[in-house]
C-alpha cells in the first residue's frame, strides 16, 4: 500500500498515536473509527494500516506505552532508606506523573473494558507489576512495625485508586498547586497504614 503523500513514519506514527489518544479519552474508544483518527491525522484511512493492523492494536499500544512509561519512571525515582520514605515517594511520584498525562490516564483506567481477553491479561499483568511495587512497601513496613494493613494488597490498590483520582478534579491554575495536592495526600496515605 502506498503511503500518503507527505506523510513520514518518524512523525505520523506519532501523530496517528497522539490523535487515537485525543479521540479515545475525549468520546470513548467504542465510539471512535479509524476513519475518524485518519481525518484528525489528516492522512485517508487506508493509510492509517500502514502503522497499526487495527483499532485494538492501537488501543493496545497507548496502553502498554503508558504502563511501561509509568514503571520505567517509579524504578528511577530515589526511595529513601526507610518504607515511610518510600512510600512517601510513592505517594508523590504517582500524583505528579499522572498529572501531566489525564488522556493516558483515561484511557489506561476507562477502556481496559474493550481489550481483547489476551490483550487484556498483557495490560493486567503490568498493571499488577506496578501495584506490587506499592505493595512491597506496604509489606516492608509492616514487617518494620511502622505500618499496620491487614490485607496488604487492597491496602495498595486502594491507594493506587485514590491516588489516580487526583486527575479527576486537580487544575494547574486552580486554588492548590500541585506541591500543596502532593502533601495533602501524602499526609492521607500516611495516616491510613501508620502504625
Amino acid at each position: 500500500m502506498a503511503r500518503t503523500i507527505g506523510s513520514h513514519s518518524g512523525t505520523t506514527r506519532p501523530r496517528i498515536r497522539a490523535a487515537a489518544l485525543r479521540l479515545f479519552a475525549r468520546h470513548g474508544y467504542a465510539a471512535v473509527s479509524m476513519r475518524k483518527i485518519a481525518a484528525e491525522v489528516g492522512v485517508q484511512a487506508g493509510a492509517l494500516y500502514n502503522y497499526t493492523p487495527d483499532k485494538q492494536s492501537l488501543l493496545v499500544d497507548l496502553m502498554q506505552g503508558h504502563m511501561r512509561d509509568l514503571l520505567a519512571a517509579w524504578n528511577d525515582v530515589p526511595q529513601g532508606e526507610t518504607p515511610l520514605d518510600a512510600l512517601e515517594a510513592f505517594t508523590r511520584f504517582h500524583i505528579r506523573f499522572h498529572s501531566g498525562r489525564p488522556d493516558e490516564v483515561f484511557v489506561s483506567y476507562m477502556e481496559l473494558r474493550n481489550l481483547e481477553p489476551e490483550n487484556f491479561a498483557v495490560i493486567e499483568g503490568l498493571r499488577r507489576d506496578y501495584e506490587e511495587q506499592l505493595e512491597t512497601i506496604i509489606r516492608q513496613g509492616i514487617a518494620t512495625g511502622d505500618f499496620v494493613a491487614t490485607e496488604p494488597k487492597v491496602t495498595s490498590m486502594a491507594v493506587i485508586a485514590m491516588l489516580t483520582g487526583v486527575n479527576t478534579w486537580f487544575r494547574q491554575d486552580g486554588r492548590l498547586s500541585l506541591d500543596d495536592v502532593e502533601a495533602l495526600y501524602w499526609e492521607m496515605v500516611r495516616k491510613a497504614v501508620a502504625a
